[in-house]
């Protein structure tokens, strides 16, 4: 409790013998509102975070749900995201300052802007660019940490993908496009019966105040504990069957406006609501090109310049009738070299965007000059095209990619309740 200590009572009071002579009460500059574990948070913090979710909201045009409702709902939030910097912090995960600067320039360029331009806008908007950068910091440690301890852990069992393949779910078009806003009131990992009759409780009055017209949004900002409840609840446009299996059943047969009955899971009670739907779109046959390559990799041995000259030279010795097949087994430096620099037959998306554009710029049979990409310098020639269906494999995989969205939310909110129930939280919200 030592951070708790050094801020145990963190207002000032500002030139205290001329407040003592005027009789004025000291100001009060910041408090503390929450604990968590061995840190704290404060009211300037909670009041930075609830300023900039308000902004937000009001660009969205939701209702705004009563300040004290906010507030304690953005508490929780808070408590939330310092539980899991927490985390990271104690078992070695940290984003460094190369990484950030790399995020914050990608975050500028999809804004078309330079980083100069971009940090101009923050501070247009009065948002500080140091205060920003830590903020992004945060936001992909939070990433990193979810990866390792939720994403990379699940694991989607052979039997699971067949059972989906032969399902109904996976024959009936159920791959409807679907846009939902969502409310959970999230349970404790051990609730009691009484804990959980009051969250029904709670669930049922909030689904009346929906049937009396209140707005959605505004309820999910005001009760709900999911990570989009300052975005009204409203989860990103996805076909039904990637959805949660309990979620996609109870909206298979909801019209768009409707919500759901209460849903029960592991992790609580939910309320939903069926925003759009769009018909699913059929998957047309693809191209695909078998090629092979050639690549010479960059590192601290072997410069640019030399990886470059030693490509040029072998296509020059192909360009007089060299062998493609055995000058890869000689000098390509990946896998394929085994196979004459084979790759097999590749669907889109198989290769990074530098090779596959330039693959895809040629006939059968050309090769191409040196191409660069994140491996280093390749050789690439085209031998064939085909167009035709999705085969079995790219079928399993797809399917597997269904059943892990499916799941990984619901096991991220899973572990972020175990998480949250294990630290030690105290409130202080209300002492002022």
């Amino acid at each position: 409790m030592r951070s708790v200590f050094r801020t145990a009572f963190l207002f000032i009071v500002c030139a205290g013998a001329a407040f003592a002579q005027s009789g004025r009460a000291p100001v009060e500059v910041d408090r503390i509102v929450a604990v968590v574990n061995d840190e704290v948070i404060t009211f300037n913090e909670l009041r930075a975070r609830l300023d900039s979710a308000l902004v937000h909201l009001k660009r969205q045009g939701t209702p705004l749900p009563p300040h004290e409702v906010m507030e304690r709902q953005m508490l929780e939030r808070l408590v939330v995201d310092r539980i899991q910097l927490q985390t990271a912090r104690d078992t070695g995960l940290r984003v460094d300052d190369a990484q950030l600067d790399q995020a914050i320039n990608r975050i500028a360029a999809g804004n078309k802007m330079t980083l100069a331009q971009f940090r101009e806008a923050l501070e247009r908007d009065g948002i500080r660019y140091a205060t920003f950068r830590e903020e992004i910091r945060d936001e992909m440690t939070v990433s990193h940490l979810r990866e390792r301890e939720v994403d990379n852990r699940l694991v989607i069992g052979d039997a699971e993908v067949d059972n989906f393949i032969a399902s109904e779910t996976a024959k009936d078009g159920s791959g409807d496009e679907v846009e939902i806003a969502h409310i959970l009131l999230r349970a404790p990992e051990s609730a009691s019966p009484e804990q959980l009759q009051g969250l029904k409780t709670k669930a049922d009055g909030i689904v009346a105040r929906l049937a009396a017209g209140e707005d959605f949004s505004q309820l999910a900002a005001a009760f709900s504990d999911a990570p989009d409840a300052l975005q009204g609840g409203v989860m990103s446009p996805r076909p039904l069957d990637r959805l949660p299996g309990l979620f996609a059943d109870a909206l298979a047969k909801l019209k768009p406006g409707e919500v759901a009955p209460i849903l029960r899971s592991p992790n609580g009670f939910h309320i939903v609501k069926l925003l759009t739907r769009k018909g699913g779109i059929a998957l047309p046959p693809v191209q695909q090109t078998h090629a092979r390559h050639i690549l010479v990799r960059v590192n601290e041995l072997v410069a640019e310049s030399e990886a470059l000259r030693k490509l040029s030279g072998l296509r020059e010795r192909l360009a007089h009738g060299g062998d493609f097949a055995e000058l890869a087994r000689l000098y390509s430096q990946d896998g394929s070299a085994a196979k004459g620099g084979d790759l097999g037959w590749l669907y889109p998306g198989d290769t990074v965007p530098e090779f596959e554009r330039a693959m895809d710029a040629l006939q059968p049979n050309e090769i191409s000059e040196p191409v660069q990409s994140p491996f280093g310098f390749h050789l690439i020639q085209v031998l064939e095209r085909r167009v035709q269906d999705v085969s079995s494999e790219r079928q399993r995989m797809a399917a597997r990619q269904v059943l892990r969205e499916r799941k990984l939310d619901e096991a991220y909110q899973d572990w972020l309740r175990q998480l949250r129930d294990r630290a030690y939280v105290e409130y202080r919200l209300e002492e002022r």
